[in-house]
């Protein structure tokens, strides 16, 4: 139980700082509002009370100037958050029961908290408005009002529209709630994912009620700033109703996948989340996420339970067992998952590119939160995505349930004959995905004569230019040498040859998930082809660059971690590359021009 809770709290925590919460942060932060309401000083007249709205957080976001400071304790960011937990979280367990019990729309809930935001809003600008929101609140005592009852409410709102990145634990819980599967397990699992997905968001708010405390323009220009907050939060709820922000979170990187993979999927992890389900299909245990080969997983799981199919002549069905001599890609996917979202462009394309050659591309869309299940809202979202390729609404998670899965997105690979030979969870790989297709396609057809890889063109200058490569232990590829220590310092040798494609490691490095850090006598050799070659580092200290045997440069690394050119010619060649790093900067991922 207590790993259970462990890994629940770590979850949230990392769900927390991930940028697909982005959208509900400008609203915590001004939830907090100044660490103390107005009264009359000792020995002054009575003032009149100043209006609590019904925002709490957000009404009282600066001082009335004209009312002299009574200090009381100011709950609200702790209500704010408070709130949009216990929404969040109930709604997640119980919401798809209660709406079926109810015979309400799925998305109903959503437009709730769409709709309480834009009132919230609106109270702030138009006083009458607000006046008319503090009515609820008028029957309950001061005291009770000042600790944050009217805040409460606004996190109610706000968990409405809380759309986390969803890892294995949430994924965890999202299902246990689609499918009624509710346990003691779930609950505690549930708990403390939020729990763990408080603590930031608290700190957030609590930093918007000291900048609102200190900075004295708070305080003489109260009604500008009540206007400027209400403005913001309306045009929020608008820029979430026709999901503006989702162009935002989709250009920012997922910086949290490295932390949330070894958290949420570690043997320890996987384990405990697996066993709250059933042990069927277990084959597709035997492989392992993202390995750079095809294996036998296991034969593939049927496409079950699905509400209805896009993108099919008549929204007809696709039975998979119907595929054989095909290759099949599934893609388990929801629309408002920004991860998702930026892996649907590849996918897409490699439908366009290899359809003609025997690949049948399914997107499952398994969801996430009630409001996904309407198939107007999918339907739309697909076409505005750019989705072309049949989708299958999976709305009971019948067959993500049936493949054991547990992350958005998560692709699977099945060969001619029905059996998953390779899957990838979350972002990434993406060359060596299509590359595993290709070879599919050509074990499936040996005289199929392929078009050029994605985004490449057939002319020798970018055929075969070696692809980004990241220094991480997740996601390196082409790695050859003395196998990689995780996270600590470790002696490396180069070997006899390097292939094209491919790097290695010599003297003291340490390989770590985000980057690798330089130690004593650290050196990098990569064999590639292009015209230039680029590397993330940061740190402080010098690198020296050799092309073939020959120091052309040395680059001065200092501070955070930035883009530096190592190569730039003026044709693409094949070349031999070698970078003597000082101890202590760290290096985070290769790009090639």
């Amino acid at each position: 139980m207590l790993v259970l809770i462990l890994i629940g709290l770590l979850g949230g925590l990392i769900t927390a700082v991930s940028p697909c919460i982005l959208p509900v942060l400008p609203v915590v932060f001004l939830a907090g509002g100044p660490a103390a309401d107005t009264g009359p000083r000792p020995g002054e007249g009575k003032a009149e009370e100043p209006a609590q709205g019904a925002t709490g957080a957000t009404s009282t976001l600066v001082a009335d100037p004209e009312a002299a400071p009574r200090r009381t304790r100011n709950r609200r960011p702790y209500a704010v958050v408070a709130g949009l937990v216990l929404s969040f979280s109930f709604f997640t367990l119980l919401g798809v029961t209660l709406l079926s019990a109810l015979g309400l729309p799925q998305d109903i809930l959503r437009y709730v908290g769409l709709g309480l935001l834009v009132l919230i809003g609106f109270g702030l600008i138009f006083p009458p408005i607000e006046r008319l929101l503090e009515k609820p609140f008028a029957r309950l005592p001061q005291r009770q009002v000042n600790k944050g009852g009217s805040a409460f409410v606004l996190g109610l709102g706000l968990g409405l529209l809380y759309v986390p990145c969803a890892g294995p634990v949430l994924a965890a819980i999202t299902v246990a709630g689609a499918r009624g599967r509710i346990s003691g397990e779930i609950v505690e699992l549930t708990v403390s994912f939020a729990v763990g997905t408080a603590i930031p968001l608290l700190a957030f708010a609590l930093a918007g009620r000291r900048v609102a405390e200190r900075v004295a323009a708070f305080r003489t220009r109260a009604r500008a700033f009540r206007m400027v907050a209400g403005v913001l939060m309306v045009a929020l709820a608008f820029a979430l109703a026709f999901n503006v922000t989702d162009a935002v979170q989709r250009a920012l990187p997922d910086y949290t996948s490295a932390a949330q993979k070894k958290v949420e999927d570690s043997d320890t992890a996987r384990q405990q989340l697996s066993g709250l389900y059933d042990n069927s299909n277990k084959e597709l245990s035997r492989c392992e996420d993202g390995i750079g080969q095809l294996r036998s997983c296991g034969k593939a799981p049927a496409i079950d339970g699905i509400a209805k199919w896009l993108n099919t002549p008549g929204g007809a069905p696709i039975d998979l067992a119907a595929q054989r001599g095909k290759v099949v890609l599934i893609d388990f996917w929801t629309y408002s998952c920004i991860n998702c979202q930026r892996s649907l462009p590849h996918i897409e394309a490699w439908n366009a590119a290899y359809k003609a050659y025997g690949l049948e591309v399914i997107g499952v869309h398994s969801p996430e939160f009630p409001f996904e299940k309407d198939p107007g809202n999918v339907a739309s979202q697909a076409r505005k995505l750019g989705v072309t390729y049949p989708v299958a609404l999976d709305n009971k998670l019948t067959t993500w349930d049936n493949y054991r899965n547990r992350f958005w997105p998560a692709k699977y690979l099945i060969d001619a004959d029905g059996t998953v030979r390779y899957f990838k969870f979350g972002e990434g790989q993406y060359d060596q995905t299509e590359n595993l297709i290709r070879t599919l396609l050509k074990q499936a057809d040996p005289k199929v004569q392929l078009p050029p890889k994605t985004g490449q063109k057939a002319d020798v200058l970018t055929a075969d230019r070696t692809p980004e490569t990241y220094l991480s232990n997740l996601r390196i590829q082409g790695y050859v040498g003395t196998a990689l220590v995780d996270d600590r310092p470790a002696t490396y040798r180069f070997p006899a040859t390097i292939p094209l494609n491919s790097l290695s490691l010599d003297g003291t490095w340490t390989a770590g998930y985000d980057h690798f850090t330089a130690g004593e006598n650290a050196r990098l050799a990569f064999t590639y082809r292009a015209r230039n070659v680029n590397l993330v580092l940061g740190g402080d200290g010098p690198v020296t660059v050799l092309v073939n045997g020959k120091v052309t440069k040395t680059v001065q690394v200092h501070g955070a971690p930035s883009l530096y050119a190592l190569v730039n010619d003026d044709k693409p060649a094949r070349a031999n590359l070698e970078l003597r790093v000082a101890p202590g900067v760290e290096g985070y991922a290769f790009t090639f021009g």
